[in-house]
């Protein structure tokens, strides 16, 4: 009789993704990033262990939205005092901090729960083309655009 495999927390081999925002749609990304944070991706995915890989996006300030988004798409925070409600619309945003607007869809992809604090740790996002990541020798994926293109490329 066959078992159903479960992975464990400490025998699960992590590598580090890198994945180019310039060009590519926001959600698109988003859901790859939270897809291979999960660790879908593998053949040993185990909903309830941490068994993913670490996401770094580049080019965060490139990405694009479909429609009109850029003024229409608002966020809202809320600090509990009164007239403590802030917007903010996605094109404010992405020029005062496209990493957290990235981040921010992301985090929104992955679980509500510790396990969810816990992948949003292994995502690094910066602004420009470069990144601190060299030692961890990530590989590059391929995010598909709104004209075509390849979803993810690569294991």
């Amino acid at each position: 009789m066959r078992k159903t495999y479960s992975a464990k927390r400490n025998g699960v081999e992590r590598k580090w993704r890198l994945i180019n925002a310039d060009g590519a749609i926001l959600g698109r990304l988003a859901s790859k990033a939270a897809s291979i944070l999960r660790g879908k991706h593998k053949a040993i995915f185990t909903p309830h262990i941490d068994c993913g890989d670490g996401v770094i996006v580049i080019n965060a300030a490139k990405i694009r939205v479909s429609g009109n988004k850029m003024e229409g798409k608002v966020y809202t925070r809320y600090s509990g005092y009164p007239d403590g409600l802030k917007t903010e619309s996605l094109a404010h945003w992405l020029k005062r901090a496209p990493d957290q607007v990235i981040r921010h869809a992301v985090k929104g992809m992955l679980p509500k729960n510790s396990l969810g604090d816990d992948l949003i740790r292994h995502l690094r996002v910066y602004e420009g083309a470069e990144h601190e990541q060299e030692a961890q020798q990530p590989i590059e994926l391929a995010i598909g655009s709104a004209r075509g293109g390849s979803a993810l490329g690569g294991n």
